[in-house]
């Protein structure tokens, strides 16, 4: 079956992007005929690679050959995305036609640039001069970029951000000929979608969430120019030198050597030190601006105004710190003003742009975090801080000898705001004192500043996650009284189960409740309220103003036409059995299983009796408490929540427990039913908690069920829900989406384990009405996040070490 799937994937691929599955296969079986698919092959290079000093036709060979490994295996993915779009846009001759242009238009236009920065006596482009480059990444960007005209404009703008950032900061700061025409290849795909693609293209204005993407994505970017400066082997670009504010620079023998016969004391020691580094603890001080600045930027795109305060002043300090390089520590090169102006600005620059982008877009991040959970995160840094900090001056005076020369406690506490600061730092504008020896000194020298920045990290990253509850018991009184007054679906009940938050239209008379699971908005149930339909259109803008996505889950068919018109896309995740008890009559042969059930209780001396959890008598709570136990002990796996309710939501307002009881007082089976309102008055219930003793009454649960049915009838209740199995459903012939498959799939696997469909057969029993429930959404990029917050819903004890036993259970089961 899966050889069948894969062929199938494979065929629909080339049937889809023909000329660019053609094109993959013969750019990697030339490059393996020619050598070319490991290190650099120089030879093959000057033959067919594009260069100042190279034939005119290389700028179509070098379209057929990569630079090295790395070059193929990131080629090929940028072309099996982005040519297969193409095709699907374009057909395959134009798409040829776009990516050839991009490729030697790109060519020609970098190296023009090469010889005019040549003869501009430009350091940087004359060291390009007689170089030589090949890939078809070239065409593959400018293939990318004229796409763009063709794109939505969400994903219009990201892709042209992304890209052009991602070419100008290797241009920049890896800086070889390839790079820079890559950049080339860009703008020559810019140019050709401006000019032949650009007709039908929609402007519309950006969203207030892809306002914050893109900011995010811009301070993003300004991270990654160091990065690629300090894992390129050799760089070479114009802001390469970049790399010694960050990283350490781990100077060779004869330069310390140098330095320390010069008499220069500090540079001396400064250099010692940076020479005995340990590499992990370097490499991540070293990316620590960067890691910082992904980390707020995660923020800002969910809008969180404290990511903007940060990224902010981040932006202007390493400005100034920058600044203060290149003032103090830098050695300028025998160049002309105008290289030394570019080279040694823009690094300043930079972080000044990304300050004026966050200055103008202020008002896109209004989310606060509430004042005790900022009170709490500086409780938890500036406890780090002492706490790092005592240990390591106190420590470091315990084994001052395993330091070089060995520190007093005034030297260690001079040395102590050094530890936060990245090792590049040292040179040139901070000097360093001492250098650690022993095992325990290097430790605490070079782990200290490791240990807290991870931590101030991982609480800035959490910040940017966690959803602070901010429900009020007003709130909470407030939608408990739609609920009765407006009813709702048949679950309109769950919606005052604890853990809920709630969302209210601006005249408080509709009203949406909701969880928050990694960035998910999860609905329970319809909106409730005068306007239903109309409220999730302002939902949606509230989850958007905080960085959320919504999904609503379990909702009916009236919700799910609601939402089309918006764009939303929906699925079915259960399926609602009502039993209408106007016309309820357990006669004929389809209701024999009740019968049997009814007439064995009555044999046995069983009854059924109604009660409140909250005032039953601890003899029967006890009993309830142990049969839900057992219940849950005998399936080996956590007891689900969510839609699904426990022990907890039995106390619940309006809810009646019905219990399948004996001669002897001893509880055989107990079933809760939630009052479903209209007006203020109970129309409906509906089934959720089931429970039976092991070695009870065998038909307690059609029992139970078929008296409530019984009894309700005759006090004037329209009809009962027995809720919805999830991941269970009939088959109504429909075409099925591809999610509604892997849905379908799940329940398949969940079967043996928690018995989804066995639930829903067992309900068939009592002959109901069928009503689908459904999931709808607004992004389906979202769909891996929205079932990750499912399941945690769903298994909220259940943590990640927990989940892959759990995951492994469940596979063995099924």
């Amino acid at each position: 079956m899966s050889t069948r799937l894969g062929d199938s994937k494979v065929g629909r691929l080339i049937r889809t992007a023909p000329l660019t599955c053609v094109f993959v296969i013969a750019f990697w079986t030339v490059g393996a005929l020619t050598g070319a698919l490991g290190e650099q092959n120089d030879e093959v290079l000057a033959r067919v690679g594009a260069g100042t000093d190279s034939p005119v036709w290389t700028a179509l060979s070098s379209a057929l050959w990569a630079m090295d490994l790395t070059g193929y295996v990131a080629t090929t993915v940028l072309l099996l995305v982005f040519g297969t779009l193409a095709e699907r846009e374009f057909g395959a001759l134009r798409t040829a036609a776009v990516f050839l242009g991009s490729h030697v238009l790109g060519v020609f236009l970098g190296l023009g640039v090469v010889l005019l920065g040549s003869d501009l006596q430009s350091t940087w482009l004359d060291s390009l001069r007689g170089a030589v480059a090949a890939g078809p990444s070239i065409g593959g960007v400018g293939l990318a970029l004229a796409l763009s005209f063709r794109l939505p404009p969400l994903w219009r703008r990201r892709v042209r951000l992304v890209t052009v950032l991602s070419v100008l900061v290797l241009t920049l700061y890896s800086g070889w000929l390839e790079d820079l025409l890559r950049l080339s290849g860009g703008v020559a795909g810019l140019l050709i979608g401006a000019v032949f693609l650009r007709a039908g293209a929609v402007r519309t204005p950006r969203t207030l969430a892809e306002n914050r993407v893109l900011v995010g994505l811009v301070v993003a970017a300004s991270a990654l120019g160091p990065v690629v400066t300090m894992l390129s082997p050799y760089p070479n670009g114009p802001l390469s030198w970049y790399s010694d504010v960050v990283a350490v620079a781990r100077p060779a023998a004869e330069d310390v050597t140098s330095a320390c016969a010069s008499g220069a004391a500090d540079l001396c020691r400064t250099m010692l030190i940076q020479l005995s580094y340990g590499r992990f603890p370097a490499l991540v001080m070293s990316l620590l601006p960067a890691l910082l600045l992904l980390v707020l930027a995660e923020g800002l795109r969910r809008g969180r105004r404290f990511a903007w305060w940060s990224a902010l002043t981040f932006s202007v300090g390493h400005a100034a710190v920058v600044g203060w390089f290149v003032a103090d520590a830098a050695r300028l090169p025998a160049a002309g003003a105008l290289e030394i102006a570019f080279s040694y600005g823009v690094p300043v620059l930079a972080p000044l742009a990304v300050t004026v982008v966050l200055l103008v877009t202020r008002r896109y991040f209004t989310v606060k975090l509430p004042r005790h959970a900022i009170t709490k995160f500086w409780q938890f840094t500036l406890g780090s801080i002492g706490v790092l900090s005592a240990l390591y001056v106190l420590g470091g005076s315990l084994v001052r000898n395993q330091f070089s020369p060995e520190p007093g406690f005034a030297g260690l506490l001079a040395d102590l705001p050094k530890r936060f600061l990245p090792p590049g730092y040292l040179l040139g504008l901070i000097s360093a004192e001492f250098r650690a020896d022993g095992f325990v000194g290097t430790l605490l020298f070079e782990y200290t500043g490791v240990v807290f920045w991870l931590i101030v990290l991982t609480g800035l990253l959490m910040a940017s996650w966690r959803a602070w509850p901010s429900t009020s018991a007003a709130e909470a009184a407030h939608a408990r009284d739609l609920m009765r007054r407006y009813g709702g679906s048949s679950l309109s009940y769950m919606t005052t189960w604890h853990g809920n938050q709630y969302w209210f239209t601006p005249d408080g008379e509709t009203v949406i409740a909701y969880r928050v699971v990694a960035t998910i908005a999860l609905t329970v149930g319809d909106p409730i309220g005068a306007e239903p339909a109309a409220a999730v259109r302002g939902f949606a803008a509230f989850c958007q103003e905080n960085g959320w996505t919504p999904c609503l889950y379990s909702i009916t068919e009236e919700t799910r036409d609601a939402v089309g018109p918006l764009g939303w896309s929906a699925v079915q995740v259960a399926e609602d059995t009502v039993v209408e008890l106007g016309t309820l009559s357990f006669t004929g042969k389809k209701w024999q299983d009740v019968r049997t059930a009814l007439n064995k209780a009555a044999k046995a001396g069983i009854t059924a009796e109604w009660c409140t959890y909250a005032d039953a008598p601890p003899a029967i709570t006890d009993q309830v408490r142990a049969i839900s136990a057992e219940w849950v002990a005998d399936k080996g796996l956590p007891e689900m929540g969510f839609t699904l309710g426990g022990l907890r939501e039995l106390t619940g307002d309006g809810v009646r427990c019905l219990l399948a009881i004996d001669a002897d007082r001893t509880v055989h089976g107990v079933t809760s039913w939630l009052p479903v309102y209209d007006n203020g008055e109970v129309v409906g219930y509906t089934l959720d908690f089931m429970r039976r003793r092991a070695g009870g009454f065998r038909g307690s649960m059609e029992f139970l069920i078929a008296s409530a049915a019984l009894e309700l009838k005759t006090g004037g209740i329209r009809f009962l829900s027995l809720s919805g199995a999830p991941l269970a459903r009939l088959d109504r012939g429909e075409p099925q989406r591809a999610l509604q498959r892997v849905l379908d799939m799940t329940g398949q696997v969940l079967e043996p384990v928690y018995g989804f469909r066995s639930l829903f057969a067992f309900k068939a029993k009592f002959q109901p009405s069928y009503r689908p429930m459904y999931m709808a959404y607004p992004d389906a990029a979202a769909l891996p996040r929205i079932a990750n917050a499912v399941g945690r819903a769903y298994l909220p004890q259940v943590k990640v070490r927990e989940g892959f036993r759990l995951a492994a259970k469940m596979i063995t089961r099924a």
